[in-house]
């Protein structure tokens, strides 16, 4: 069952948070990952704010995404997000149609 990854993101140092968008890429392609959405139009309906980006990333499983995130390429992108945003990142399970 597919499983994706909601990430909320504010940006609070954009020249840092470059080196985390040139790398993750490369770390979600390496374990199946597509992305949805990255950035883009948005608006809140209901809940908090909006933040300044949602990100939508598609995995073939859940072990593939929570992999994902806990692989060394991936940490090592994040490593360059930390500081330079604010961000919640979620693992959902699809559910079948």
């Amino acid at each position: 069952m597919k499983a994706y990854w909601i990430a909320h993101v504010d940006v609070t140092d954009p020249e840092q948070y470059g080196e985390y968008s040139c790398r993750a890429p490369a770390a979600i392609a390496q374990h199946g990952g597509r992305i949805l959405a990255r950035g883009g139009r948005a608006e809140a309906l209901e809940g908090r704010a909006t933040p300044q980006r949602s990100v939508v990333i598609e995995f073939a499983s859940y072990e593939q995404a929570l992999a994902c995130y806990r692989s060394a390429e991936y940490q090592d992108a994040c490593g360059h997000r930390q500081g330079a945003a604010l961000a919640e990142v979620i693992i959902v399970e699809g559910c079948v149609p």
